[in-house]
């Protein structure tokens, strides 16, 4: 069946086209820095979304006009799904896709159907990469959606459902697996509370890194060495997760002596929710040698919740990937677009928009990123603003060779620190708009 028979693949065009079909700064074999467009941004469609999202809100139904899906949960449908998911991709030009377990198979039910489905269904999601040369980015396991999981899953309260989710995690690394995922990843969910009263919360945060070392542990069981990912969340649907932001995820790798086998998926949304910028939270997992992949979206500032939008923002893009480029890249992570359309973005076609769009926002960031980093203008600020560290006593300092002691020897002696220079931060906001 071809669900975009309208539709041919998508190309590069240059900043001059109007065809809304095409990309206009997205050229994948384009060099920048010495790798492709394609190599550095990695870009990948995610299933839940694009292929799984009815548009519905809290006051009213799904709006999404999907002529290929008939509504209902069976494998044929599923499989018929994969189909078109992959015609999508291959004709965006994406060189990576990324799914939950739920989101690609129907839930049985018993365990042993919802394996049954997942294998079914993962024989059609190979034939496609195998047509298409489309890979998997990473995949994970939905331990959120099903009632079972209203406390959590691997900090919940009831042992058996902890050890159902293991189950589903140990099938879903399995077919990651199977499927030649580069990574995988861990979003937190409902692993958090709703009321501190009634919620132990050491015992589910020793239960949360029991639960990892388990899939640590069962992944080199099955010989899958690809990289696992946390991915920080404040709040929503739990008062509070426990996987809160980049600094607490990164505390709570160290605690449990998980920090070596585990790098963030930084979400920009979820970055703006903990009350953080994105480049906030890549800047803190890249300086602690954790930024593994990013999930590529915005929310609006004005509305104060997860609302998942396609990223459109320049300035954003290219905060993204200056960081990105100053800590050596993604991979094996991607820039993957957890993003949806608006509900009154109904039509097939609104999925292409939204992908080209936010395609090309990260295609001009990168350009940007890379022709600030060429021109080094602004590292030298940086660098100037620093410059007491890189000589004499701050070197001193920054090698061990000091302490309060002696230090105050120094200041006893100086009678006064030097003066402060001036942190040009306007000036700087003006050397970014002109690369913008």
């Amino acid at each position: 069946m071809t669900a975009f028979s309208e539709v041919d693949r998508i190309q590069f065009e240059g900043p001059d086209s109007t065809n809304p079909l095409s990309f206009r700064h997205y050229n994948a074999e384009e060099m920048i820095e010495g790798k492709s467009m394609r190599d550095h941004l990695r870009f990948s469609v995610v299933y839940w979304h694009t292929f799984r999202n009815p548009l519905s809100d809290p006051f009213g139904v799904g709006t999404a006009l999907r002529p290929w899906d008939d509504g209902s949960e069976s494998v044929e449908n599923a499989r018929n799904r994969v189909r078109v998911a992959f015609e999508f991709i291959e004709k965006l030009g994406a060189p990576y896709y990324a799914f939950h377990d739920r989101d690609v198979a129907p839930e049985g039910a018993t365990l042993d159907q919802s394996n049954k489905n997942f294998d079914a269904v993962a024989k059609v999601l190979k034939e496609e990469q195998e047509r298409t040369g489309v890979r998997l980015l990473w995949g994970t396991a939905n331990l959120f959606s099903n009632a079972r999981y209203m406390h959590g899953a691997a900090t919940s309260p009831n042992a058996e459902v902890f050890a159902f989710a293991a189950a589903q995690v140990k099938k879903a690394l399995e077919v990651t697996h199977e499927l030649g995922g580069e990574g995988y990843t861990f979003w937190g969910g409902r692993e958090g509370y709703q009321c501190l009263w009634n919620t132990d919360l050491k015992r589910e945060l020793d239960h949360l890194g029991r639960f990892l070392h388990m899939a640590v542990d069962y992944a080199k069981e099955i010989g899958f060495t690809g990289q696992f990912y946390i991915e920080p969340k404040p709040k929503e649907p739990t008062k509070h997760q426990y996987d809160s932001d980049a600094a607490a995820c990164l505390n709570f790798l160290r605690q449990y002596d998980l920090l070596d086998h585990f790098k963030l998926n930084i979400e920009t949304n979820h970055a703006t929710l903990a009350g953080h910028t994105m480049q906030h939270e890549l800047e803190v997992a890249g300086s602690a040698g954790a930024l593994g992949s990013i999930d590529a979206n915005t929310g609006d500032m004005l509305l104060g919740w997860d609302t998942d939008q396609f990223p459109t923002d320049i300035y954003l893009t290219t905060q993204c990937m200056y960081s990105i480029l100053q800590y050596g890249g993604l991979a094996p992570g991607g820039v993957n677009f957890d993003a949806k359309v608006r509900r009154e973005s109904f039509e097939p076609i609104d999925l292409f928009y939204a992908h080209i769009g936010g395609m090309d926002a990260f295609a001009r960031g990168l350009k940007i990123a890379a022709a600030m980093r060429a021109e080094g203008r602004l590292q030298s600020i940086v660098d100037e603003r620093y410059v007491s560290w890189s000589s004499g006593l701050g070197a001193e300092i920054e090698s061990g060779d000091h302490s309060f002691a002696s230090l105050e020897t120094v200041m006893l002696k100086n009678g006064e620190a030097s003066a402060n220079k001036s942190g040009r931060q306007e000036m700087i906001e003006n050397l970014i708009n002109e690369y913008l």
